[in-house]
C-alpha cells in the first residue's frame, strides 16, 4: 500500500493550553471543517477524549455520503494526540497534531499519513488538492474566527 503525506503548521499568539483545548473538543471539529463537506458529528457529544475514544461522523465527498469513524491512538496533553481512520473512504487515515509553546505562542503541527484506494492516480486527480483545500479553510478559520488577528503560517 502506498502512503501519502500532507503536513501544516500554524502559530497562534495564544497560549498552549489554550489552544490544546481547543482542538481537544471533538464539537469544534464541525466548526472548522468546510460546510460543502456536510460535516456532522453523530456520537453523542461530549466525547471523552482518551485513547481507544471513537468518534463516529458523517459527511460528503463530492456528493456521496460517506460515514467516518476514528479512534484517539494516542493522547498526550497539551502537547499531542493521534486520530486514526477505523472506517471511512480511505485505505489508511493517520492524523497526527502536534502542539508546542513558543513563550506565549503555540505552534500547531498536522501530520497526516494516508492511502487511498487507486493508488497515486487518484490521489493526483482527486485526493490531494481536496485535502488542499480542506486544510486550507480550516487554517483560515482557525485564525479569522477563532484565534483572531494573531496567526501566522
Amino acid at each position: 500500500m502506498r502512503t501519502f503525506e500532507l503536513k501544516r503548521h500554524q502559530t497562534f499568539d495564544r497560549p498552549l493550553d489554550e489552544v490544546f483545548a481547543f482542538f481537544a473538543a471533538a464539537e469544534n471539529l464541525e466548526r472548522i471543517t468546510p460546510p460543502w463537506l456536510r460535516f456532522q458529528i453523530v456520537s453523542p457529544l461530549p466525547i471523552e477524549m482518551k485513547v481507544g475514544a471513537r468518534i463516529e461522523y458523517r459527511l460528503r465527498l463530492h456528493g456521496i455520503p460517506v460515514h467516518w469513524q476514528s479512534e484517539i491512538t494516542a493522547w498526550e496533553p497539551p502537547y499531542r494526540f493521534i486520530d486514526e481512520q477505523r472506517r471511512g473512504p480511505y485505505r489508511l487515515w493517520v492524523h497526527e497534531h502536534r502542539f508546542r509553546a513558543e513563550g506565549n505562542r503555540t505552534h500547531v503541527e498536522d501530520t497526516v499519513v494516508y492511502a487511498v484506494p487507486g493508488g497515486a492516480l487518484v490521489r493526483n486527480l482527486f485526493v490531494s488538492r481536496e485535502l488542499d483545500k480542506i486544510f486550507t479553510y480550516r487554517y483560515d478559520v482557525l485564525e479569522r474566527n477563532v484565534f483572531p488577528a494573531t496567526a501566522t503560517v
